[in-house]
């Protein structure tokens, strides 16, 4: 199997044919963690079934450049790429490009699936992804640690802050002056959106924007928890935390240097690995809340889309059915914790015993909060980049979280007037 950068993979990847003739695709697969291996494993399965080849694109790890990418390409609607992988967010502004994959593969091919994450995919009435792993944020913690210095896993965001000091100042009294409390996704990208709502959300504060269309950014409880969050920079957070996505942060926590992490459920087995520094060594749990909140965390999770520009839709098609199917997110479960769409495989003994919190975590998993991607439309896009980069501006210094959540009210008036 081939994997090539952008360009030679466009300039490479021929027209797939018809008929029986062997077809050539090419698809967009992350590179978080173990997330392009665990890729390449299923793709090269499907070839071997199949007959046909797949190329694999290369596209960046932030999820804001990675759209930029698609929308420049499909709006030009070329086919250089068959198969997308896509953010659970995207359907709703990238659904004109993609294929309606109940048309080619059935009315019934998502029935299996959380139907959440099917509604979610579907826009007027058409399909436009399949469900390939669902996610929500989870709180990463050194066991080993907490039972060392008497402590249990925080239940609330103050708590958190108090033993992430404590266990801080410990650690580097005893020598390691690499030690932090708490690394999670600062950059001003899509990540700090995820962040920064559960913040919010668990502290009373709402969802940016309601399910009604209602901006309720602007109030004391979401200023509050950005305040907070903003405290933690150069405490119990690194200055460099501004600048980290999911891979920085688990850089941090896996080499031994982090008390409590934020992130993914995708970090569980590479936290476990041989070469990791706290093998056996890490607990996972919701996360915190604040003092009148319940835990809340994002709904995340990607999806693989059809572009209605390829030249080859049943085959494509095909290889996102084979992708998506129960075989093959058992596997991906187990072997990289990615969560599955299909509700019977977090009843699979197998799983269960590969990532024990798949159990414990299952309400989490299935009443994350939502993004406001549904009711703000085409608008997301300009709504999230607002949102990240004024609690960017928090966490900063450069604003306090009233002066943020007042001008991003303003901000995202002007954006509504545009209609969402």
């Amino acid at each position: 199997m081939l994997k090539k950068t952008l360009i030679s993979a466009i300039a490479l990847a021929g027209a797939a044919t018809g008929g029986s003739q062997a077809a050539e695709l090419t698809i967009s697969c992350g590179a978080v963690g173990a997330e392009l291996a665990m890729c390449e494993q299923g793709i090269q399965a499907w070839e071997e079934k199949t007959g046909h080849t797949v190329n694999i694109v290369s596209t960046p790890n932030s999820s804001t450049e990675r759209l930029s990418l698609y929308q420049q390409i499909l709006s030009a609607q070329s086919s250089d790429i068959d198969v997308m992988q896509i953010d659970v967010v995207w359907p709703g502004l990238l659904a004109n490009h993609l294929l309606d994959l109940r048309e080619v593969l059935g009315k019934d091919v998502a029935a299996d699936h959380f139907e959440t994450i099917v509604a979610n995919n579907t826009v007027d009435d058409r399909l436009v992804a399949m469900p390939w792993f669902t996610d929500a944020g989870v709180l990463y913690y050194r066991k080993d640690l907490l039972e060392q210095y008497g402590h249990e896993a925080p239940e609330t965001w103050e708590e958190m802050t108090a033993v992430a000091e404590d266990i801080q100042d410990a650690e580097r009294a005893a020598g390691n002056d690499k030690m932090w409390g708490y690394v999670f996704q600062g950059r001003a990208y899509e990540g700090l959106t995820s962040n920064a709502l559960e913040w919010m959300a668990s502290n009373g504060g709402g969802t940016i924007v309601d399910a009604e269309g209602e901006i309720t950014i602007d109030n004391d409880k979401a200023a509050q928890a950005l305040d907070l969050a903003a405290s933690w920079i150069g405490d119990i957070s690194p200055e460099g935390a501004l600048n980290y996505t999911e891979e920085e942060a688990r850089g941090v926590f896996q080499s031994g240097n982090a008390v409590f992490m934020r992130n993914w459920p995708y970090a569980w087995p590479l936290a476990q690995s041989e070469d990791s520094d706290v093998a056996g060594k890490v607990g996972v749990v919701k996360l915190p809340h604040g003092a009148e909140g319940e835990s809340a965390a994002t709904l995340g999770g990607w999806n693989l889309a059809v572009s209605k520009y390829t030249e080859s839709p049943e085959v494509a098609a095909d290889l996102v059915a084979f992708l998506t199917g129960e075989a093959e997110q058992k596997r991906r479960a187990i072997e990289g914790a990615y969560n599955p769409t299909i509700a019977s495989l977090y009843q699979d003994e197998e799983v269960l015993a590969a990532v024990p919190f798949f159990g414990t975590l299952y309400d989490t998993f299935t009443n994350a909060v939502a993004r406001p991607s549904a009711p703000t439309g085409d608008n997301y896009g300009r709504v999230s980049n607002s949102f990240f980069n004024a609690t960017h501006s928090v966490l900063s210094g450069d604003l306090t979280g009233a002066e943020a959540v007042s001008q991003l009210d303003s901000e995202l008036s002007r954006i509504k007037r545009r209609r969402w």
